[in-house]
């Protein structure tokens, strides 16, 4: 007993956690273990239930999907089975705005009597990812969850990190988990049949990264913008692995991975890409109000002396030559007082983490700097030089 009389029990837990992040193609080709493999990789000596989610959006444009999955699932039937039919979810952020979708997947989870050894494998956009990730973390305190992205920022993103969300009160990510999964399988097959908006707006996660982490790989997208714009399957490929790489590593290393601090600097430009998104009701894709939000925090990085004008006009230009947006009509959207509607986007970045405002901007490239208060003044001239540099 202490001296007042409480009684301390100090208690500290140590839970390592791995999951693979494996890098394919034709990845339901019969002939290919690896999904299999992925199933059964603790050596369990039974056969895997297994839930599969499929992104609408996916199954349009793979043709004979469904047909494709059950006759994987069909050969390797001593190691996995289908858990019910397969059931095909509407895509894009229109299926993360509420709980519908997410209350209808737990239903089906629990009429299909999944157990915490059960599979749920999820194929499809980050949408889909982050919606079917929630309701499988919350059924039984967790399922295990297999991503198998479908779009760049999928791949290169969201689909390769550990928690997921939906979108609520007006604001992006409200209610989410931290959970991460059982195992990525990144089939680059699936970028092959993407529109060339989503092929392009997955790009900017990776100009995201390499400004606040990695010289070298900001160099390659800048040299290479206008092969990736031309739907370079080589140039794309390195992008994805690259910046999935990158996410990874910061998950793993920077002593952070469930965001417990004031501190989120994988969301550089973010703060104002979440407040885009939401004022454009989700007509912006996620890579697009990305582009924006970083060439946005760019600038004021540059007025504030934090990176050479040199860097910001090499950063534009990329985004530029990769066909990526820099500005929008929604940036000079007043509220009813009168003041930019933008502003509340770091009202909501702050409200998320908790603490005091962090803002990460760049520094050198390769390097990120902190800041704790941004100038509305400043932010204007910014949005200002974007729009006169987009005409």
């Amino acid at each position: 007993m202490t001296p007042t009389g409480n009684t301390l029990l100090r208690q500290r837990l140590s839970v390592p956690y791995e999951f693979p992040v494996v890098f394919t193609r034709a990845a339901f080709a019969p002939s290919n273990p690896l999904l299999a493999d992925t199933v059964n990789r603790f050596g369990e000596n039974r056969r895997h239930r297994v839930m599969v989610c499929l992104d609408s959006g996916a199954a349009g444009s793979w043709p004979k999907a469904e047909a494709g999955i059950r006759q994987y699932f069909k050969t390797h039937r001593k190691v996995m089975e289908l858990a019910g039919r397969i059931e095909i979810i509407g895509g894009g952020e229109r299926s993360k705005r509420d709980l519908t979708a997410v209350t209808r997947l737990i239903r089906l989870m629990a009429a299909r009597n999944l157990d915490r050894q059960s599979v749920v494998l999820v194929i499809g956009g980050g949408s889909i990812l982050d919606t079917a990730g929630l309701a499988a973390s919350l059924v039984h305190r967790g399922l295990r969850v297999i991503r198998m992205p479908t779009t760049v920022v999928g791949q290169n993103d969201v689909g390769v990190g550990v928690k997921n969300g939906i979108d609520l009160f007006g604001t992006k990510n409200f209610l989410g988990t931290f959970a991460p999964p059982f195992a990525v399988i990144n089939d680059f097959g699936f970028l092959d049949r993407l529109p060339d908006r989503e092929w392009i707006a997955g790009i900017s996660e990776a100009f995201k990264v390499a400004m606040i982490k990695d010289r070298r790989f900001f160099k390659f997208l800048c040299d290479n913008a206008t092969r990736l714009r031309g739907r370079d399957r080589t140039a794309m490929e390195k992008l994805v692995v690259d910046c999935a790489r990158l996410h990874l590593e910061h998950i793993r290393t920077g002593g952070d991975p469930f965001e417990t601090g004031s501190a989120r600097p994988l969301d550089f430009g973010h703060w104002s890409a979440h407040q885009l998104e939401v004022m454009s009701r989700y007509r912006l894709r996620h890579g697009e109000a990305v582009a924006i939000g970083i060439a946005l925090d760019s600038f004021y990085a540059m007025r504030k002396g934090l990176i050479p004008e040199t860097t910001f006009n090499t950063l534009i230009k990329g985004l530029e030559e990769s066909g990526l947006p820099i500005w929008h009509r929604l940036l000079n959207q007043k509220d009813q007082s009168g003041k930019l509607a933008l502003l509340t986007g770091l009202t909501r970045f702050q409200e998320h983490l908790g603490g005091p405002l962090t803002i990460t901007l760049p520094g050198p490239i390769g390097r990120r700097i902190e800041i704790h208060s941004m100038d509305s003044a400043l932010i204007q001239e910014g949005i200002a030089y974007l729009a006169a540099r987009s005409r």
